[in-house]
């Protein structure tokens, strides 16, 4: 993986005296239009007691699961998915792996693990996972998180919500970059996140102990090592493996306007965020100049297959273009400003999944999206870091913006002259013009098959089912099961992804919904409504949710058995191995088949999420279950199905609701 990094090594926010800091105005809302030059808060979202990275030497590190509790994993869920022949012969195959070929793999992986103490078992294969795929990014692993509105309506045009989110977005950047950002804690009691006696005790800890000082009062730190990847990020594009580069130097912004690439420094040479108002001045300007789409829009490359994109970036390199891919590659991120206003939230989800195409440069590590009506949402690149670190960010960019706008409705940009903000010209020959077009009209084409739905369920949510002692996921993820199993007839592989950042480069692992238990509660609710009574139902609810708990635990603990088959698989396929036969069990093949995907976030900064199926078959299905509803963003390349799958969905949750309430089912 590439870097650039400063030659002294150091942060990149210093601190000169009085004549190396220029003047700023306050964020509105504070008391003061002009503040000490001597005065910094205003160049960060907050200042931490903690510094940011103080428990990352001693977080706790992702355990190697015992080969046989992931085997005794694996086949609980197999089973649901076989009939008895079939898993009879997948039991047969898993056993003989766990006494064979898999148990010297499994004896590997722990003795490379154990010399490898800096990282995760999962961390490299992972990556290269990402990096090795050779898929468009583009619906296949981007996703996005669409931000609510800024309450004050008249904040929300597009010049004064862009600068606004561009501020705060660097605050964040020098935030980071100083170690004033706040790690990311799990408070088990909230109080603690008050104390400032905690805060202090814990900052004088040695980084080496400093996580056991947390746990003493049930508070848990997380793995920040994915933010250094947040900013000045791209992925490279490169035959068969891609890159990831940083470049910590970068200072500039890249800006997209219908196609057109500008670049303008957002920080002075000693960290300093550039005057609002001139950020301001610079984003009109891009507004008027890019009036036009460009004959030749460079951006559809990014939506190639990696290896095409990889042999035609080649030929801009030689072209002559080095020095602006440079400029996009190492900008400290990009801010997409469409010329569109959204009707409704499919037209929001398509905007921020996928775009137009020609706005867009996918491969950065993440792109802020505003639109001409000011609707703000993020795509981000998913190789280098989860939804983690960038809900993260967009909780504290939100936050920030809206509570202390720099700039309002009336502010006047300031003076500018044209030539501080520099727009991309490109050296594009015969060969490069003819694959841009391939390119553009791969994608239309794809575009025109993915389907995007909206669903909403309000009759009951989170504060109900809690009431009924059930957990709200686990209950969305059965009426899930039971909707795939009225609309197809049988229970199909899922898959609901889980966080485990509470170890040292954590990535995530896998919550598997399809179980024996949802598999028999569908099955009662669908084909025997008649011969349950409610309470025998009922009980099947709870035994679906006490189970899902379980996996949940499990799977954020690191106790799960994708992560470590997978590990394992790497691993054989790295040294040359013949492949196991697990791996080629087409039940194995099968279970890896993911119909629905499905992940689900909840933020008060957040208006919905989601991200394409990751089969051509399947859904992708990103959800909340919000206090008193449940929502849902689904995606899919099969229309029909689609819309068959909502309404079964409504018939499920309904079902439910009628159980709990005590209704027989009719």
């Amino acid at each position: 993986m590439l870097r650039a990094r400063p030659a002294c090594g150091g942060v990149l926010l210093r601190r000169p005296g009085p004549a190396g800091r220029r003047g700023y105005w306050r964020t509105v809302g504070l008391t003061e239009s002009i503040i000490s030059e001597l005065d910094t808060d205003h160049h960060f979202v907050h200042r931490s007691t903690i510094p940011t990275m103080h428990f990352q030497d001693s977080l706790p590190r992702l355990p190697v699961p015992k080969l046989e509790d992931t085997v005794k994993r694996y086949l609980a869920a197999q089973k649901p998915l076989l009939d008895d022949d079939q898993y009879r012969n997948t039991e047969k195959i898993a056993r003989e792996f766990e006494k064979g070929v898999g148990r010297k793999l499994h004896r590997d992986l722990v003795e490379f693990d154990k010399k490898n103490k800096h990282t995760s078992y999962i961390s490299d294969p992972w990556f290269d996972m990402y990096l090795c795929a050779r898929d468009p990014v583009v619906l296949n692993f981007n996703p996005f998180i669409s931000l609510n509105p800024d309450p004050k309506e008249a904040y929300n045009s597009q010049v004064v919500r862009a600068t606004n989110l561009v501020v705060s977005s660097i605050k964040f950047l020098n935030s980071l970059n100083n170690e004033l950002l706040r790690p990311d804690i799990y408070y088990v009691n909230p109080k603690w996140s008050q104390s400032r006696l905690f805060k202090k005790f814990i900052r004088l800890l040695p980084t080496s102990v400093s996580w056991y000082g947390a746990y003493m009062v049930n508070a848990y730190p997380l793995d920040m090592s994915q933010y250094k990847r947040l900013f000045n990020s791209s992925r490279i594009p490169k035959l068969n493996k891609d890159e990831l580069f940083t470049n910590e130097l970068g200072r500039h912004l890249l800006v997209m306007r219908n196609g057109h690439f500008y670049v303008f420094d957002v920080l002075d040479p000693g960290g300093n965020i550039l005057h609002p108002s001139e950020i301001q001045a610079q984003l009109i300007y891009i507004l008027q100049d890019a009036d036009r789409l460009p004959e030749f829009s460079l951006c559809y490359l990014t939506t190639e297959d990696r290896n095409t994109w990889a042999a035609v970036r080649q030929q801009l390199l030689e072209a002559g273009n080095e020095d602006n891919l440079q400029k996009i590659d190492g900008a400290v991120f990009c801010l997409c400003l469409d010329n569109i206003s959204l009707k409704d939230d499919t037209e929001l989800s398509h905007c921020m999944l996928h775009g137009r195409g020609f706005n867009r440069w996918f491969d950065k590590s993440f792109s802020l999206i505003i639109t001409s009506d000011g609707t703000a949402g993020v795509n981000f690149e998913h190789s280098w870091g989860d939804g983690v670190a960038v809900l993260r960010f967009v909780n504290e960019v939100y936050r920030n913006s809206t509570r202390h706008p720099v700039i309002v409705p009336h502010s006047s940009p300031a003076a500018l002259s044209a030539t501080k903000c520099e727009r991309l010209e490109f050296k594009l020959n015969d060969s490069i013009q003819t694959a841009i077009n391939a390119a553009r009209m791969k994608f239309e084409e794809t575009n025109e098959k993915i389907s995007v739905r909206m669903f909403e369920f309000r009759k009951f949510g989170k504060e109900f089912l809690v009431k009924q002692k059930l957990s709200p996921d686990a209950v969305f993820q059965l009426a899930c099961q039971m909707t795939a199993y009225r609309q197809f007839g049988k229970i199909i592989s899922s898959y609901e992804a889980c966080s485990t950042a509470a170890f040292k480069h954590g990535r995530t692992e896998t919550i598997r919904p399809t179980s024996i238990l949802t598999k028999q509660c569908s099955h009662a609710f669908i084909e025997e409504r008649s011969k349950h009574s409610v309470a025998e139902l009922r009980n099947m609810i709870d035994e679906c949710s006490k189970y899902h708990r379980r996996l949940q635990l499990e799977a954020a603990l690191g106790k799960g058995f994708d992560r470590h088959l997978f590990a394992l698989k790497h691993l054989s396929v790295s040294r040359g191995d013949p492949m196991p036969e697990l791996f080629l069990d087409s039940a194995y093949q099968k279970l890896n088949h993911i119909i629905l995907s499905t992940s689900t976030l909840h933020s008060p900064a957040v208006h919905l999420g989601g991200f394409g199926p990751v089969v051509p078959d399947g859904f992708g299905i990103g959800y909340n279950v919000f206090d008193t509803w449940v929502g849902c963003n689904i995606t899919g390349y099969l229309n029909r199905e689609l819309q068959e799958f909502l309404r079964c969905l409504e018939y499920s949750l309904n079902d439910i609701l009628d159980v709990l309430e005590g209704r027989h089912l009719v």
